[in-house]
């Protein structure tokens, strides 16, 4: 580190490390951009054309001034810097992203600003700042190759017959891409000057003829307003009349190696051409540097629109922003990813994408890119690869098209409310920006034309003051109001009718004031900078302080498990690292949505990992920042940790972050050497006006050695003033710890960022294999993430039971499946039709189905072998397994209007359906199909990593998901319903009328009766026949089934019915319930009932296909077996007598479960009905507690039930109440017996027909609902009737259960039980 040269001592605390100056290179004159070439390149082998022959020709369709031409990189000072190494390609790519650009005196040739930034592959960005401005060209030799190609272009138009040939290019997206971009004049070139120059266009004895240079600053930081006001001096002194001071080598030289990065929380004063420059940078507790306008960022997208796209940004979707003006590109790209902090965007960034990487719209991976648009061109033209996970953002016509569904940020209305309030404290409207569109239907992409959008947009420039307040902006919207004649029209008419076109003048009156403000003392300048600054600082504070309160207790859920940072990284693929399911508990409803997402996303995994790696390592500076607001906010806030309320907090500290900002530029720390005569040769850097000198390297190579600040020990300094993105790692030195380091710190990110230099085919080729891996890898990730959650984390420590995925959770994972889906579809696709690169394909397959379905009419066969089935199978016809059925019964759906819906929807069937492998494996069988959409590099033109693709979907077979049915509520599902009576054939007939009533956890069918004539008669494997009633019904979706309620009405002379099961199939998800019955449904017969309320259970197929689906979650609960069902009264008749310990067990196991569907989140509950009346239920262990020394089998005598006990206790009571034995009793025995009386005659006096046990069952549950068991319990034992129906040993008779019993029951009291309808029907209380 003592340093050999002085440059590398220096550089990391320099404020700029490279001058750079791009342009045209007289040597090696006119070459035609070999980017260009390259992209015809891409192109020709896209269509299947031989790729070098097409890269030869030149295009002499397009005027020889609007063509691209090579720039280079002419000279760079000094020649490299050990730190930052040059990256000639990507600087001199970004620095003319669109080559050298030509005009003659014609033209308007106003110099233009941008920045551009490179991020290297380990994260870290630099930043440059260009100036490009218009020198004349004095080369001979270039005017008469101009000259030339003038008249092959003349001559090749004569020839050519339509003059819109070019323009008949074929549909593919890259195609219409690129015919947008041909390179455009910059926007402010006007449309007037083109016919002034005839059809000549050039003539070299006419015209005089410029070239387009760029000076460049690259620096380690984003000092953009004094990288700016350095190149505007460093060009006036060009082209001023006198020559500058000192000779420019003085002023570049004091940049390079004089001017010091301001130190932390410090402003710094150097000086350029004629005025001095001011930049300050903020203090290590406050937010880090931006110095990007963000007043600017409001102004073009308006409020809602700036947090809808945040939104989008945090929720890690491909963003494209679009604009004419490479600057806006940057500043809204910067704008937004400085509002994220404390989180860092993880995935691809190039806020300027040249032509040439045009490819990486392809990139199936989160992006945030800008795309510099054509003028004139209409979003409709522009054909993207991927659109169903887009958000496009059209910078100049300040609208943006938001992804189908997303959630929206917390608090959106409140978040909007105080950031128009402080826009509106600043004097800027905050009403700015187009209603931001959704993606609908196809035909509804805006339809305006260009020229008329454009006009609507200029006409709320003018009315709004947009972009009145802007400085940098009002030059060019001032020349726009200028240039177009549409707009001098609207103005004249304006005029006339006295509308505000003060606004303009204003503009023109501010714009004037600047122009002369620079010769004076320019204090204006420096207001607007200060104003710029203060207002920057405070809009990113309300941004921070919304994370600071929804994030204020996230260190309580991360998970610190490993000993040391070596086993961290080394584990770091199979840890947990934060405890989602507990930070969502803890959060309030509304943030639920947005917040399951986002903790799903890459920026806030590598927050937590950050916050890990902290134990071991510095805090990485946004994180120490935001651990410290948190920290602060925690003393002033008292609130308890758990507390969450949804009320919005706003932030307080908007005046103190605004007051350290002035402090600092009205009180500079630091002043920098002024730029001094350096020591050089005598007559070089002569000056003459209107062209940039050419510089002398010997002087610019190397800086002073002698500086104060050029051996500050770099290290420390480094990791704070390097931007970047991952920590570096300093205390692991050894390469295998290194290596680790790497690849945790890269886990999840499929693609660092793309090489701007160097595209080769090859290198392209590299990168479509990186995108393809990363796919492969997100694949097995997400599949892995599903299946562990949906098993029930490890299935509870394998103790197998509760702990459900949540649904928030279930539903965020198959979201982001969808997306993944969608992702991989639209990799390499040849020819996008549609937003939805799956459903396209679906569409695709579908059509040739069709075709084969016709030609084959005469001959049908099923898909799928039928399988062997088990009896209650027999009476089920099996479901045709086709993924052409499931996408009509999708398109049938007329909730769903887009085809990303259709895609989202169908992905969710066939999930449920457990054939989502299956249905992708068929439709990628057809592979003339796949070669036909897809290029060669496409994900799904791997055959191995497809295979393995397949296989990690395959494994979700596994676990039950009723993603489908639970999320389209409201369509129409046709069920089908079938009644299996038991095996002997006298029992099977009935001569009365059946109906049936399904229930779900959506609602309910209502009562269905059915024909009697639909009696079938089917034959098992060993040829016995089997008789079954079966019908269908359309009704809509019931959700997960719960109960049926089966009856009938006793008519005709076989009215007893021996019914078996009760079988309900969903015809869609071809979901099947089992109702087991096992009862007479009769009079006089069993316990008299002519209906019975039937619990169901989620049957599993018998034969699961594949071996995948052999492993599944633990079963739900079952419902009532048929042993039991047989007649509770007569188990003591079949040998099965549980011991009372047995019966105080199951009463302990029932209530508990009840408790804990009660503890679970409300969405996820499932039935209660279930727990109160299925098998193991409390209906069934009180059941069996009554029946515990119950006298119930009688010699020659009917069989007598628990609920006649029921009825003779009420007897006694009403007789001994008309007595007045009971008026002696205590007030509140006295209500509760009268209570019981009113409940047990109002379910005996029920129209319903449900018989002694149903009756039983309806007062257990009614008792339970409303509080009264424990209570009744008392007056039963009480009752003198016990003594001649039970035992001495019953339990009911034994003072100590019975109390134990009483003590269990109340438990149930906190909880509100509601009965389903189908249980309570008829009874009237």
């Amino acid at each position: 580190m003592s340093g050999s040269s002085a440059v590398s001592g220096a550089a990391p605390c320099r404020f700029a490390h490279y001058f750079v100056i791009c342009g045209i290179d007289t040597e090696t004159g006119l070459e035609p951009d070999e980017l260009a070439a390259l992209y015809q390149w891409l192109e020709a082998d896209r269509q299947g054309r031989d790729p070098d022959t097409a890269a030869t020709g030149e295009n002499f369709e397009q005027s020889p001034l609007k063509r691209t031409f090579k720039s280079k990189v002419l000279a760079r000072y000094p020649e490299n810097v050990e730190w930052n190494p040059f990256d000639q390609d990507a600087v001199n790519m970004l620095c003319m992203p669109k080559g050298l650009s030509f005009r003659t005196q014609a033209d308007r040739r106003e110099p233009q600003f941008h920045s551009f930034i490179i991020t290297k592959e380990d994260g870290s960005r630099t930043y440059g700042f260009v100036h490009t401005f218009y020198e004349e060209v004095t080369s001979p030799q270039i005017c008469s190759a101009m000259q030339t190609l003038y008249q092959m272009h003349n001559a090749e138009h004569a020839s050519a017959n339509p003059p819109s040939s070019s323009s008949s290019s074929s549909s593919s997206s890259m195609d219409s891409l690129a015919s947008s971009l041909d390179e455009a004049d910059p926007p402010t070139s006007s449309s007037s000057s083109s016919s002034s120059r005839g059809a000549g266009g050039y003539d070299s004895s006419r015209d005089t003829l410029y070239v387009s240079k760029a000076l460049c600053l690259i620096t380690p930081m984003p000092f953009m307003h004094a990288c700016r006001r350095f190149l505007s001096q460093l060009h006036r002194a060009v082209t001023a009349t006198t020559a500058p001071p000192l000779p420019l080598e003085s002023y570049v030289h004091n940049i390079l190696y004089e001017v010091p990065l301001p130190a932390l929380g410090r402003s710094l004063k150097f000086h350029g051409v004629y005025e001095p420059i001011v930049c300050q940078r903020p203090g290590p507790g406050e937010l880090p540097l931006a110095d990007f306008p963000l007043a600017e960022v409001f102004n073009l997208l308006g409020v809602e629109n700036l947090v809808q796209v945040f939104t989008c940004t945090l929720l890690e979707m491909q963003i494209l922003l679009y604009s004419q003006d490479y600057q806006r590109l940057m500043t809204v790209a910067e704008g937004i990813t400085t509002l994220l902090f404390p989180f860092q965007w993880q995935h691809v960034y190039v806020p300027i994408l040249p032509a040439s990487l045009l490819h990486f719209l392809d990139a199936p991976v989160p992006y945030l890119m800008g795309l510099q648009s054509k003028e004139g061109t209409d979003r409709s033209k522009l054909e993207l690869p991927q659109e169903a996970n887009l958000c496009f953002v059209d910078i100049d016509n300040h609208y943006i098209e938001l992804p189908e569904d997303f959630p929206q940020f917390p608090n959106k209305s409140e978040f909007i409310q105080e950031l128009s309030e402080v826009l509106l404290s600043f004097g800027i409207s905050a009403n700015a920006g187009a209603p931001p569109r959704t993606r609908t239907s196809p035909g509804s992409t805006p339809s305006t034309p260009g020229r008329e959008r454009k006009v609507v947009a200029l006409r709320q420039l003018e009315d709004d003051g947009r972009n009145g307040n802007l400085a940098g902006e009002e030059l060019a919207v001032l020349e726009l109001l200028q240039g177009n004649a549409t707009l001098e029209r609207l103005q004249a008419l304006t005029k006339r009718t006295g509308v505000t076109v003060a606004r303009v003048d204003a503009l023109r009156a501010g714009v004037k004031g600047q122009v002369t403000e620079g010769q004076g003392g320019q204090t204006a300048a420096e207001d607007e900078e200060l104003r710029n600054a203060k207002l920057n600082v405070q809009l990113r504070e309300v941004f921070a302080s919304r994370f600071t309160t929804m994030f204020a207790d996230y260190e309580a859920f991360v998970i610190q498990s490993a000993p040391d940072l070596e086993s961290w990284l080394t584990n770091r693929e199979q840890m947990h690292n934060f405890d989602k399911a507990s930070f969502l508990s803890d959060q309030p409803e509304p943030y639920l949505p947005f917040l399951s997402h986002f903790i799903e996303t890459q920026m806030f995994a590598t927050f937590i990992d950050n916050k890990i790696m902290s134990q071991w390592e510095e805090k990485e500076p946004q994180l120490r920042v935001f651990d410290a607001r948190i920290e602060k906010a925690r003393l002033y806030n008292v609130r308890a940790p758990n507390l969450r309320s949804s009320s919005y907090q706003r932030c307080s500290i908007l005046k103190e972050s605004a007051q350290s900002i002035e402090q600092r530029l009205m009180k500079i720390d630091h002043t920098a050497i002024h730029p001094h005569l350096l020591d050089m040769k005598i007559g070089q850097g002569k000056y003459e006006q209107g062209f940039f000198p050419k510089l002398q390297a010997d002087v610019l190579n190397t800086g002073p050695t002698n500086n104060k600040w050029s051996h500050r020990t770099a290290t420390a300094q480094r990791r704070k003033d390097r931007h970047r993105q991952q920590t570096e790692h300093l205390t692991l030195d050894n390469d295998l710890k290194e290596k680790y380091m790497q690849e945790a710190r890269s886990l999840g990110k499929n693609l660092r960022q793309p090489k701007l230099s160097d595209l080769s085919p090859a290198v392209i080729a590299q990168t479509n294999w990186k995108f393809v891996e990363g796919l492969l890898k997100e694949c097995r990730m997400k599949t892995k993430r599903m299946l562990v959650e949906k098993m029930g984390r490890e299935a509870v420590e394998l103790g197998h039971g509760e702990a459900n995925i949540t649904g928030l959770e279930e539903n965020t994972l198959i979201a982001s499946l969808c997306d993944l889906l969608e992702r991989i579809w639209s990799h390499g696709l040849q020819v996008k039709q549609g937003k939805s690169a799956l459903w396209s394909h679906l569409l695709h397959c579908q059509a040739r189905e069709e075709k084969l379905e016709q030609q084959q009419a005469e001959s049908p066969v099923s898909h799928v072998p039928e399988r062997r089935k088990s009896d209650s199978y027999i009476a089920m016809p099996s479901l045709r397994v086709s993924l052409i059925q499931d996408m009509r019964r999708i398109q049938s759906m007329s909730e769903i209007k887009t085809d990303v819906g259709r895609a989202r929807a169908w992905i969710r069937l066939s999930l449920e359906k457990k054939l989502l492998s299956q249905h992708l494996k068929q439709l990628l069988s057809r592979q003339a199909l796949t070669k036909k959409l897809y290029k060669r590099y496409a994900f799904l033109r791997c055959e191995e990593e497809k295979e393995q693709f397949l296989f990690h979907l395959l494994s979700l077979n596994a676990v039950d998901y009723f993603c489908f049915t639970s999320v389209f509520t409201t369509i129409m599902i046709p069920y089908r319903v079938v009644i299996i009576p038991i095996k002997k054939l006298s029992n099977a007939m009935t001569t009365s009328n059946p109906w049936v009533c399904v229930s779900g956890e959506l609602g309910d069918s209502g009562i269905m009766q059915i024909p009697k004539n639909v009696l079938e008669m089917t034959f098992d494997s060993a040829f016995r026949p089997h008789t079954h009633i079966s019908a269908m019904f359309k009704c809509q979706n019931l959700g997960k089934l719960t109960t049926v309620q089966l009856g009938h009405d006793n008519a005709g002379l076989l009215a007893k019915w021996l019914v078996d099961c009760v079988m309900v199939r969903n015809e869609i998800t071809g979901h099947t319930y089992r109702f087991p019955c096992g009862r007479w449904l009769g009079k006089g017969v069993d316990d008299g009932s002519l209906e019975r309320v039937l619990i169901g259970e989620l049957v599993v197929p018998s034969g699961e296909e594949d071996s995948g689906k052999g492993c599944r979650t633990p079963p739900p609960q079952h419902s009532p077996s048929q042993t039991r069902r047989i007649s509770i009264t007569s188990l003591s008749g079949r040998g099965y007598k549980p011991n009372s310990a047995q019966i105080q067990e199951a009463i302990g196991e029932a209530v508990n479960n009840i408790i804990k569907h009660f503890h679970k989140p409300e969405k996820e509950r499932g039935s209660l009905t279930v727990l109160l009346c299925g098998e193991n239920s409390l209906v069934s262990a009180l059941e069996q507690f009554f029946h515990h020394g119950f006298k119930s089998a009688r010699l020659f005598q009917k069989t007598v039930f628990v609920w006649d006990f029921v009825e003779k206790a009420v007897a006694y009571m009403e007789s001994a109440d008309q007595m007045g034995d009971l008026q002696e009793t205590a007030e509140p025995l006295g209500m509760t017996c009268q209570s019981l009386c009113h409940y047990v005659n109002a379910i005996n006096s029920t129209p319903r027909n449900i018989g002694k046990d149903g009756k039983f069952q309806l007062l257990v549950c009614l008792g339970a609902r409303d509080r009264l068991l424990p209570q009744w319990l008392p007056l039963l034992v009480e009752c003198p009737v016990i003594l001649r129906m039970y035992e001495d040993t019953a339990l009911l008779r034994d003072r100590t259960t019975v109390n134990a019993l009483i003590g269990v029951l109340e438990t149930l009291h906190d909880f509100p039980i509601t009965l389903e309808a189908s249980l309570v029907k008829g009874i009237d209380l």
